[in-house]
């Protein structure tokens, strides 16, 4: 039977070998239980029978009567076996070599007693066996052909007990197991099962992480670990956006990756910090590199403080991160001058947003300010919609800020021109501002809120004025014949500051009038100047409804974790 086994190609083996085994061990324990049987007297004759072919002569072998030495039969077993030990292909087996009864005594035929079997099985005999209704199967074929069905019949017939059935009377078979272990030998070559499963089994790749050393390098890792070559890692370095991730890493940063099943890399996920880093994927034969940013949970925070000696350290000492600080100092700057207006004891409480990713807070901003001084009080909310502060009335910070300094209409003498040439020299002499011929005297006004910030003399200015607004714009008013303010004193739109004039190196009475933005002098006549941003109608609505839990968070004066959303309910009941 083994040496059937060994001829059939591998899907008739793997549908037969759990057979083959059943039917090895079954047969040979069924062959001393016959043979022990029969040495027994009080044992009736047991028939043995063989399933036959519905058009074949009926016939029931029977075992001889003669009582056979139990040591005769297992001998003639051993022989059998010892026979099947070489692989025989299947082509060149013959009939008698496919069921040999011979392995059990000589086999009598007899049409008497014939079993009869459902119709749905298909009866063999010996004689049978030359039919030409067995036929031999194409080794490497994918489908079971006539042939190996009929054996597959023929071993599940054998391997079901249908040779304990008799004619005369039911025989009761105890239930029967063993413990012997046969190993791999009883089978001979198996591997070839192993390899098939394994076959069926998918490549998954697992992510792994690597930390770096003191003084281990991406290039030299890359091509010792990660299956890259020289040029691959040089190719995938120019891709990144960031080359100093992985070229000026420190020891004790890590980086996950995934390899191929050849070893090779197939994708490595850096993180430049807690929300940014880098993903590389294969993409068939270069590397694909995207960005990963991680979204943070918002999380609310009330600071509250009072001023004492600057309003950045009093602002820093309540536990406010220095981004937060410098956006506070930029926005009350916009309407309060600290050195002139804050004094200590003034109050104030701040509203934070920040992103919590793994415990840590990243990106503050300030959500609304609360500044209750002696000399000022200012209450503002960031208006999600534009991201500019307004107060709780819709009022801007940013207030209009006029295209002209002056009252009324006067003549353009000299247009702003950072190429201009002098006429003298012929050298390039930059022309930062805007002249406008009129009369000495002539009163000169700021165009938007702000700070004077210096007030005095020069050679080629003659007296001068620069302004800082508070939008952040600086203003700058030379040739005057008369200043009106002073350094640090506060102005409002429209106020007289100073009398135009034609002192320092003037060829005529005019005001030359600067605009500067990021500290870059800009044209005063086209530069986009702000308008006055106040809010109204169904704006006004929105924003105020949106400003009235941060109010409220505001309010109940409870620092710490705040839940906006905690007031936005409260504020709907």
């Amino acid at each position: 039977m083994l040496r059937i086994l060994h001829s059939l190609p591998r899907t008739h083996k793997l549908l037969l070998l759990p057979v083959a085994t059943m039917v090895t061990v079954l047969g040979t324990q069924k062959l001393l239980t016959t043979y022990q049987d029969l040495n027994q007297s009080h044992t009736p004759l047991e028939s043995v029978l063989v399933p036959l072919p519905s058009d074949s002569t009926p016939g029931v072998p029977s075992l001889r009567q003669e009582r056979t030495p139990v040591a005769d039969a297992i001998d003639r077993a051993s022989r059998a076996l010892d026979a099947t030990r070489e692989n025989i292909p299947l082509s060149e087996l013959t009939v008698t070599e496919i069921i040999d009864l011979d392995v059990i005594g000589s086999a009598e035929a007899g049409t008497a007693n014939q079993p009869v079997l459902s119709s749905d099985v298909t009866v063999l005999n010996a004689a049978s066996l030359d039919a030409p209704t067995l036929n031999t199967p194409a080794l490497g074929s994918n489908s079971l052909d006539d042939g190996a069905l009929h054996i597959a019949i023929v071993l599940g017939t054998l391997a079901s007990g249908m040779l304990d059935a008799d004619n005369t009377s039911s025989v009761e078979i105890a239930d029967a197991t063993s413990y012997e272990d046969y190993g791999v030998d009883l089978f001979g070559d198996i591997s070839f099962l192993e390899l098939e499963l394994a076959a069926e089994e998918p490549f998954v790749p697992e992510w792994k992480t690597h930390i770096v050393e003191s003084g281990e390098t991406f290039a030299v890792l890359a091509q010792n670990d990660l299956g890259l070559g020289y040029s691959e890692v040089m190719t995938l370095l120019e891709d990144l956006p960031d080359q100093r991730m992985l070229t000026n890493w420190r020891a004790g940063h890590s980086f996950d990756y995934q390899l191929d099943e050849d070893g090779r890399l197939l994708s490595l996920r850096m993180m430049k910090n807690t929300r940014d880093g880098i993903m590389v994927e294969k993409d068939a034969d270069h590397f694909a590199i995207t960005t990963i940013e991680r979204q943070g949970e918002p999380v609310q925070r009330l600071y509250a403080g009072s001023v004492s000696g600057s309003f950045a350290r009093s602002a820093q000492s309540t536990g406010l991160d220095s981004g937060s600080v410098t956006e506070l100092t930029k926005l009350l700057e916009k309407k309060l001058d600290f050195r002139r207006d804050s004094r200590r004891g003034d109050r104030f409480q701040v509203l934070v947003e920040s992103d919590m990713i793994d415990g840590e807070t990243l990106d503050s901003r300030v959500l609304a300010v609360h500044y209750d001084g002696e000399r000022m009080d200012l209450t503002v909310v960031r208006n999600a919609s534009d991201d500019n502060f307004y107060t709780p009335e819709g009022g801007s910070l940013d207030p209009a800020f006029s295209r002209h300094p002056f009252d009324g209409s006067y003549r353009l003498s000299s247009n702003f021109n950072p190429r201009r040439k002098h006429p003298v020299t012929g050298r390039v002499s930059p022309h930062n501002g805007t002249d406008f011929a009129m009369p000495i005297g002539t009163p000169v006004t700021a165009p938007a809120n702000g700070v004077v910030e210096r007030v005095s003399n020069h050679h080629a200015a003659g007296r001068y004025i620069v302004v800082r607004h508070d939008n952040g714009y600086r203003t700058r008013y030379l040739h005057l014949s008369r200043q009106l303010v002073k350094q640090g004193q506060r102005v409002t739109m429209g106020e007289r500051i100073a009398l135009s004039g034609n002192t320092g190196r003037s060829t005529g009475p005019h005001l030359h009038y600067e605009v500067i933005v990021n500290n870059s002098p800009v044209n005063a006549m086209t530069v986009p100047l702000p308008e006055n941003t106040s809010l109204s109608g169904d704006t006004l609505i929105a924003f105020q409804t949106q400003a009235a839990p941060m109010l409220a968070a505001m309010e109940s004066g409870e620092t710490g974790p705040v839940s906006v959303a905690n007031y936005q309910r409260e504020s709907d009941e």
